[in-house]
């Protein structure tokens, strides 16, 4: 797949309101006084839940592929998520416009935070292929985990309930959980075919170069043609707040404590009774049904992204 112009048959855009129906309202006023006043058609569908969302993305898949238009997403890194799952491999181009917290997967394609220059942006944009992760075929745009981090994760939207969104906020919950007693995995992974018994208190897979690099991992650079994959040797309640330490310093990645390797694909198999894993998919718990596999996905997700980051990092053309 190679760099191509944006199609004209209009934007097809799925938006979860269930953060707030203002700010959902915000979002489709601005984005349509952009797009429209440059002679694009919009069509919103918007979603009172998170659950709603699958749905209406099918919706507007097929009407982008009956008027050759582009299926776009506008949200966090979760609601980009479940656009993408049903986008990928529809044959229709893929916009996004960022409005969550982090927004990593927007971060790293250069696409802007804020809402008028998102939406500006697409009006020269350029469909560019950009690695996608799976695990059982459930698509990760940023990480996909078990252990431990699926478990900081729902600390930290406890956090959130209480004392509201913010990067210190979602520190501080993370300090808290910490400082509990985790116990580690038991679990077998396969690498090309080579099988390995190991005990680990937490495995990430990631394919966002941005988050690893902030967090000093090396196997940032891999992303685009591999997933960059963490595992954590069980260390005391001390240890796991030297690795917090470390990762705000950009230093994980030469912890004596943490294994990282890059690969096309990880097969994680539990040791203990019961064949579902509780994984966290880019923010989002789910449970799914072992054996785990982690693979980057065989074909790449047709991305518009602005003119002048139009080959990021992330771009998979294999």
């Amino acid at each position: 797949m190679t760099e191509q112009m944006i199609p004209g048959g209009g934007f097809y855009f799925v938006v979860n309101a269930g953060s707030g129906s203002q700010q959902s309202d915000d979002t489709q006023r601005v984005i349509r006084e952009v797009l429209e006043s440059a002679g694009h058609r919009c069509k919103f569908f918007e979603a009172g839940s998170g659950a709603d969302l699958p749905g209406l993305a099918a919706r507007a898949l097929h009407e982008a592929q009956q008027n050759d238009g582009i299926i776009a997403a506008a949200g966090g890194d979760g609601t980009l998520n479940a656009v993408v799952q049903v986008a990928l491999g529809g044959g229709r181009p893929f916009a996004m416009v960022p409005r969550g917290t982090f927004n990593y997967f927007g971060r790293t394609h250069g696409i802007p935070q804020d809402l008028r220059a998102a939406a500006e942006a697409l009006l020269d944009a350029r469909v560019t292929p950009v690695q996608v992760g799976l695990v059982n075929d459930r698509v990760f745009l940023v990480n996909a985990s078990l252990g431990l981090y699926p478990r900081l994760l729902e600390d930290r939207e406890a956090f959130k309930q209480r004392f509201g969104r913010s990067r210190f906020v979602a520190f501080c919950s993370a300090l808290a959980s910490l400082r509990r007693h985790w116990q580690p995995m038991p679990i077998e992974v396969e690498i090309n075919g080579e099988r390995q018994v190991l005990s680990t208190q937490s495995l990430f897979v990631g394919n966002n170069a941005l988050q690893l690099q902030q967090v000093g991992v090396p196997e940032a650079d891999a992303i685009g043609h591999a997933l960059a994959v963490l595992m954590l040797r069980p260390v005391s309640t001390a240890g796991l707040l030297g690795l917090l330490v470390r990762g705000a310093f950009s230093r994980l990645g030469d912890a004596d404590s943490v294994i990282n390797f890059s690969t096309r694909e990880l097969t994680v198999r539990p040791l203990v009774a019961g064949r579902r894993f509780k994984v966290a998919v880019d923010g989002e718990i789910t449970y799914l049904t072992a054996p785990l596999v982690f693979r980057v996905a065989p074909q790449p997700l047709a991305l518009l992204v602005p003119r002048d980051r139009a080959s990021p990092a992330g771009a998979a053309c294999d």
